[in-house]
């Protein structure tokens, strides 16, 4: 059987974590990779859904309100020193 080869540039960390995974599963990285080509032909497509990550409510206020924050439309707290803002945050509590 012919091969090809393919080359791509991934995160060092990534690699090594895929490795660890398919390791116990006697699977390399290619043969990972060779499965998830097969199974992408077979299903027509990405053989996943890939959709935006789902944020609890707390996160998603928070990410809201810090596009606000860039945009202009809310005032934040400004601090001189990184002690001003440890301060304020202690007298919250």
């Amino acid at each position: 059987m012919k091969t090809a080869t393919l080359s791509i540039r991934i995160d060092p960390e990534v690699k090594a974590e895929a490795e660890r995974t398919f390791a116990p599963l006697g699977l390399t990285i290619a043969d990972a990779i060779n499965i998830f080509l097969h199974k992408a032909n077979l299903e027509g497509g990405l053989p996943f859904s890939v959709r935006q990550p789902r944020y609890g409510a707390t996160t998603e206020a928070a990410m809201r309100e810090a596009d606000d924050i860039v945009a202009g439309r809310v005032s934040a707290k400004r601090y001189v020193s990184f002690d001003d803002l440890v301060a304020d945050l202690d007298s919250e509590d």
